[in-house]
């Protein structure tokens, strides 16, 4: 069994770990941002496929001593890198933590590199070139304290950078976060899914996807576990295969949004075309005003600015107390979230929440409300 460590946005880390488990991890640990698990070859293809709320999937290979540039420099050299890259292929070295002596992830990436290519160039005259757009070989370090760890990341791009999306909105959520509020709400796909404000879509997309058992992992073109020495081509071929012959043919229940703006709503549209379920989610261009219940009971989930990003939070109080009023007076037997990261605006609602969930979007603290209407 081989340990992994998986990166995830903070506060994510507890469903990030049930999440692996579901996908046969064991020996699971959660940490700040991230989640330490072990598995075969198999379960790394697996997490990459069908994880929904993490970032990426690293696969530690040394720690080293990093007091200082000479100490990182030298234990990187003594790695047998001829294991994992040869000198015709390209790499690139991403950086996180730093130290007294190490505090610029530049440099810190700079000294791995050069390790490792002095290393080729000593033992058979040739070295790998830096890409950092499109590289064979992507080493993460991760400077804590006097320790470097020294990791390969199997995902490439980030996880949750799915493929489906080239159209966003202004303000959009992050895929991940999205996947994570619908595992918040423990949304079921039995359960009608309703997002009022839904901009691109990321929302009911991602509770499409879901509901069908699509993994998400489908629409990417590449994983950087596919370039490794060890690549297991039937292995992989019998993970993809496997992905597509679980998947479900239609919604047990609706699942759809709506937003004011028809540009935004087409951005919606296009990116659930490019994960097959332009003909399964239900979009409409409605003013939040003339919002109408799809069924008798269900799940609201949205996102509505929070005056951070999109808009100035006086010119915002209104809508969230049209949302309050319009989850009262028309949504009686629903369960209402609402994502909002300005504690102000969310009193603008005028209900009483029955929970209320920290997360964060990005780096802004948030609370995702939740409304019980009866």
């Amino acid at each position: 069994m081989t340990q992994y460590f998986a990166t995830v946005a903070r506060g994510l880390e507890a469903i990030a770990a049930q999440e692996l488990e579901q996908l046969g991890a064991t020996e699971i640990q959660t940490q700040f941002t991230g989640v330490q698990f072990k598995g075969d070859r198999a379960l790394l293809y697996r997490v990459n496929l069908w994880a929904r709320t993490i970032f990426r999937v690293l696969m530690p290979i040394a720690e080293i001593p990093a007091g200082n540039a000479q100490q990182l420099y030298n234990g990187t050299r003594d790695i047998a890198w001829d294991d994992y890259l040869s000198p015709n292929e390209t790499l690139a070295v991403n950086c996180t933590g730093s130290n007294r002596q190490l505090n610029h992830s530049h440099f810190t990436a700079l000294q791995i590199k050069n390790a490792i290519v002095d290393q080729q160039r000593d033992r058979v005259g040739k070295r790998s070139s830096v890409d950092t757009r499109d590289p064979d070989l992507i080493i993460n370090a991760h400077i804590y304290k006097n320790t470097c760890t020294l990791s390969l990341d199997s995902s490439g791009t980030s996880l949750h950078r799915r493929g489906y999306r080239p159209a966003m909105g202004l303000a959009p959520l992050k895929e991940s976060l999205a996947a994570a509020l619908l595992d918040m709400t423990q949304w079921r796909s039995e359960l009608p899914l309703f997002d009022p404000l839904c901009g691109s879509g990321t929302i009911p997309i991602e509770a499409g996807l879901k509901a069908l058992n699509i993994a998400p992992g489908l629409f990417r073109d590449r994983f950087a576990f596919e370039g490794w020495p060890d690549f297991d081509k039937e292995l992989w071929r019998n993970t993809l295969e496997a992905a597509q012959d679980s998947q479900i043919g239609e919604f047990p229940a609706f699942i759809g949004g709506s937003d004011r703006d028809p540009e935004i709503l087409s951005q919606a549209e296009i990116n659930a075309k490019n994960c097959g379920l332009r003909d399964r989610l239900q979009f409409s261009v409605t003013e939040l005003a003339d919002v109408q219940p799809p069924s008798p009971s269900g799940i609201i989930l949205c996102n509505p600015p929070y005056g951070k990003r999109v808009g100035e939070v006086k010119k915002l109080e209104g809508l969230y107390k049209l949302l309050g009023d319009i989850f009262k007076q028309r949504f009686k037997g629903w369960t209402a979230y609402i994502l909002t990261g300005n504690k102000e605006l969310s009193k603008k609602v005028g209900l009483r929440a029955s929970q209320r969930l920290p997360v964060y979007n990005g780096t802004i603290p948030c609370t995702l409300l939740k409304y019980e209407l009866y």
